[in-house]
């Protein structure tokens, strides 16, 4: 049994991350002129989103699926309430590029789904995150909450409701998917937010020996004093007033 909560703050947040993103991308001004291109504040909410519950499928469920007594509920639980969610988060991205199969459904309506089953979801997910809490020694729950942080970066940053969420045929799915939606994200000008990339650590004196790339350090280029004409005779003769 675990004794940190380092998981349960972690899903807690990531959950007040997107809170915020729902908020902003829900009072985004409706404009048809923005229509079929990218709105930072929604692409924003759904890419984090997407993202996040991927990452749960990948690396949480697995784990929950082991609690004794009632993983296997957990995990259908959790999964019914995901599904639900992301139907309704492709939605959003429809009305956002301005489908024709949205034309009945205005923003208020939208969005009030969507935060609806964010809250479901969300139930879900924390009651998952205290049973694994009870369940995991500490060193494991580190460990997971590691291994969610790197899967969250690596995730597709679209829903997909209706693709294999666990299991083999999951890890399949979402590998294609990351690929497949970094290239629509790139055609359609979504804005998605790119994970930081680790600054790599410079070659030593054998490194760049072998890689036959030295690396000389940057010298102060030497100041000279550069004399003007006349400076030293009219500093000599002093200031002499100027004849009329």
């Amino acid at each position: 049994m675990g004794t940190t909560t380092c998981l349960q703050e972690a899903l807690q947040h990531t959950h007040d991350e997107l809170c915020e993103r729902l908020v902003s991308a829900r009072h985004t001004i409706d404009r048809r002129e923005i229509s079929r291109r990218g709105c930072p504040p929604i692409d924003l909410f759904l890419s984090g989103t997407s993202k996040h519950l991927h990452a749960v499928d990948q690396v949480v469920l697995p784990c929950a699926r082991h609690v004794n007594g009632e993983g296997s509920q957990l995990v259908h639980d959790h999964l019914g309430a995901a599904k639900q969610l992301e139907v309704l988060l492709a939605h959003v991205k429809a009305h956002e590029f301005g489908s024709v199969y949205e034309t009945s459904f205005d923003w208020a309506t939208v969005w009030s789904d969507v935060e609806e089953a964010f809250v479901g979801q969300w139930e879900q997910e924390s009651r998952i995150g205290v049973r694994l809490s009870e369940a995991l020694p500490d060193d494991e729950l580190q460990r997971l909450c590691d291994r969610l942080a790197a899967a969250e970066e690596r995730a597709p940053s679209r829903p997909h409701p209706f693709l294999p969420h666990t299991g083999a045929g999951g890890s399949l799915a979402r590998r294609f998917m990351r690929a497949a939606d970094a290239f629509w994200d790139a055609v359609e000008g979504r804005y998605v937010p790119q994970p930081r990339r680790k600054e790599h650590k410079r070659p030593g004196l054998i490194g760049q020996y072998l890689m036959a790339d030295p690396r000389f350090e940057e010298e102060e280029p030497a100041r000279e004093s550069v004399e003007r004409p006349g400076t030293d005779r009219q500093n000599a003769e002093g200031d002499r007033p100027v004849p009329r």
